[in-house]
This record gives structure tokens, sequence and C-alpha cells, in this order.
């Protein structure tokens, strides 16, 4: 296997990952306005929290993109997923605030506040 093709596969994974952990995070911020919940929250909050942990244990880095770039990855175009990284550019900065507003928003919920 050839490091493009090793590349192919490290932005395909990457990808799954970020599809999968945008979805958490619109999980948790939907139960905070809504209120409902159920085993799909419980699986975004675990999703979420294994992601803040290595999130801060890297560095508040993608472990991904580094070895992304091992196997020759760029800024042009696709960098370490196979969207074009305009895309996820700032992917820390919308979604960690979403993903914070959602937990306060769930905790208000389970404190009764509203």
């Amino acid at each position: 296997m050839t490091d493009r093709d090793r590349l192919q596969v490290v932005r395909g994974l990457h990808t799954a990952i970020y599809l999968t952990m945008s979805w958490a995070c619109f999980a948790v911020l939907y139960a905070g306005i809504s209120g409902r919940g159920g085993l799909w929250l419980t699986v975004a909050l675990v999703l979420v929290a294994v992601e803040t942990v290595v999130f801060v244990g890297s560095g508040m880095k993608c472990p991904l993109t580094a070895i992304a770039v091992r196997y020759g990855a760029t800024r042009d175009g696709a960098y370490d997923t196979l969207f074009p990284e305009a895309c996820t550019r700032y992917t820390l900065t919308v979604f960690g605030p979403l993903i914070i507003l959602g937990l306060g928003l769930n905790a208000a919920r389970w404190l009764g506040w509203f």
C-alpha cells in the first residue's frame, strides 16, 4: 500500500468520524432544545465525551490530521478529510460552542430549571 493509498484511508476514516461527531453535536443540541432523550442521546453524549478527551489529550488538535500529513496531505483541496479544507477549518470554533450550549441546555433541563 502506498502513502497515497494510506492517505485516502485516513481521509475516509476521518470523514466518517467527522460526520458522526457532527451528528453527535447536533443531537446533544437538539435534546437540549427539545427536551427529548433516549438511547440516541446517551450515545451522542458518550461520543462527545470521547472526542473531548481525544482533543484535550492531543493538545486541542485532531491526531488524524497529523497522520494525514505524515502520508502527504497538503492544504490544496481536501486536506485531512474528503471535504474541502475550507469546510473543516473552523470545526472547533463552530462545534465547540454548539456542544457547550447543548450540554448547558441539557443540564438546565436535568436540574429542572425549565
